[in-house]
């Protein structure tokens, strides 16, 4: 192989790698590892945060529904101040003159035991202004101090089936979560292989740049001394101005890329970032492609089933199985026991001087209701739905679970075998090149040649890329379809 070729690919692998670029890059520059990215995510990631956020709403919840199995004790100090009262006129009570009850202590025995005979009837109406006028009614000032205590005895279940309720709810946030995180890990994996990808790209698209500029030079040479054509000079002028356009294809598609990465993990768009870890298998943030063994689709099917989206899926049928039995419960009666302690004080000024009354009373309530127009009926009918529905929701979610896995686990066996052949195929590119320029230059070959055989090195280069992309693309893809949580990623069994 010529010297000048193996300086060539060099400098094109040191721009391909993050750790000679780590020496060029500016104080500003945001180094990352395709660890780091993912644990940015986890900590920045506004999905996340969301799901977090729910998880604590339905825990509140659930805890909101426990305390209905409690007793609940409420306390109130009441003053009240009448204004006018339907008793105001009670006080000032009287009796006509002909019937009021007033004996004459100076008349005969026999005049005053006519006239108790006479007025008797009429003293209980004498006596009745005097009576009321000591009632509370109507009093102007009265204070209240009261104690309530409730507690539901019975209630056809509904109260524990709510709590079942709202535990399964807090569950399903929690795997929620769980499968948030685990999504929001793959994109990032995704974007960031993506984004280095296209930096392989670059660089490969950039070397063969360079190929077609030198065997411009080189033609030139041959020209002056008369052993190329002016033809021969044009065709590669032209195959070299058709590669720019590729080149800035190229680095556009790496800038997108990096933008993309960059809204995932909350980075500025203005900040500059470095990929550290490479698509090289030897890379220390990436496990070796020999180590690691993906379980067969009929031995991973307990692991799927337990992924993060399958047990929110279990959880959802929890919790519609559980309003049915409280749709169910609506027919049964309920019991409930309750006291109130009270104490009541009715000044004659404002604050009380001490003559509190009692008044305590406990009362235990059942009560049953036998017709709500077939309203149950409809809740009932519907809870069951809900839970067929659910049901449904989630043989669908396993089955494309299975099939995600299976096409991943799929994706992985090719992707393997492509890297396989990818080493010795770009090897057999470049010397396919090699030879085809040294007899170019011996006038045995084409201009034509060494463009297939410079496309055919290029094309090989981006194949080798691309099969070590598409392999840990689809091990990242396995990871999630089985559930692997991301801080343990590329642990693969």
């Amino acid at each position: 192989m010529k010297p000048w070729i193996v300086g060539i690919a060099l400098g094109a692998i040191l721009v391909g790698s993050g750790s000679a670029a780590a020496q060029l890059a500016p104080r500003d520059t945001l180094r990352l590892t395709i660890t780091e990215s993912v644990r940015r995510a986890m900590q920045q990631s506004e999905e996340v945060r969301v799901a977090r956020a729910q998880v604590e709403n339905a825990s509140a919840q659930a805890r909101s529904a426990r305390s209905a199995l409690l007793p609940q004790v409420s306390t109130s100090l009441v003053y009240t101040k009448t204004l006018r009262s339907v008793f105001s006129s009670v006080g000032s009570f009287s009796l006509p003159d002909s019937m009021k009850f007033e004996p004459d202590s100076l008349a005969s025995v026999a005049d005053r035991l006519r006239y108790l005979e006479d007025k008797t009837p009429d003293a209980a109406f004498g006596a009745l202004g005097s009576m009321f006028s000591n009632l509370p009614f109507g009093r102007e000032n009265a204070w209240t101090m009261a104690a309530a205590v409730t507690q539901p005895l019975f209630a056809g279940g509904r109260i524990l089936y709510s709590v079942s309720l709202a535990n399964n709810a807090a569950d399903a946030a929690e795997s929620q979560l769980q499968e948030t995180t685990a999504d929001i890990a793959l994109q990032v994996r995704l974007a960031y292989l993506g984004a280095r990808l296209a930096g392989e790209s670059v660089s490969i698209v950039g070397t063969s740049v360079q190929l077609a500029r030198s065997h411009l030079d080189r033609v030139k040479l041959q020209l002056e001394t008369g052993r190329a054509s002016e033809l021969d000079v044009l065709r590669a002028e032209v195959e070299l101005e058709n590669l720019i356009p590729q080149e800035i294809q190229a680095e556009q598609g790496h800038a997108l890329a990096l933008l993309n990465l960059k809204r995932l993990i909350n980075v500025p768009n203005t900040t500059a970032l470095t990929l550290v870890t490479s698509l090289d298998p030897t890379d220390p943030d990436l496990p070796p492609i020999e180590a690691l063994s993906l379980p067969a689709a009929a031995a991973a099917q307990p692991r799927l089933a337990l992924r993060a989206a399958v047990r929110a899926a279990d959880d959802m049928v929890d919790l519609r199985r559980a309003q049915v039995k409280v749709a169910r419960a609506a027919y049964l009666p309920t019991l409930g026991l309750s006291g109130t302690f009270a104490r009541q004080a009715y000044p004659r000024g404002i604050w009380p001087e001490g003559n509190w009354r009692d008044d305590w009373n406990v009362s235990l309530a059942l009560s049953w209701t036998f017709f709500q127009g077939l309203r149950r009926g409809a809740d009932l009918d519907a809870s069951q739905a809900q839970l067929v529905e659910a049901q449904l929701q989630r043989s669908q979610l396993l089955e494309a679970v299975q099939m995600e896995y299976q096409q991943a686990e799929g994706d992985v066996v090719r992707s393997r075998a492509q890297i396989a052949t990818a080493a010795t195929t770009v090897k057999q590119a470049e010397r396919v090149y090699d030879l085809t320029q040294l007899r170019f230059d011996e006038g045995l070959a084409t201009q034509l040649d060494v463009s297939t055989a410079r496309l055919a090195l290029q094309q090989a280069r981006l194949n080798a890329a691309r099969a070590y992309h598409d392999f840990y693309a689809a091990l990242a893809r396995a990871e999630r379809a089985l559930g692997v949580p991301p801080r343990d990623s590329w642990k693969m069994p």
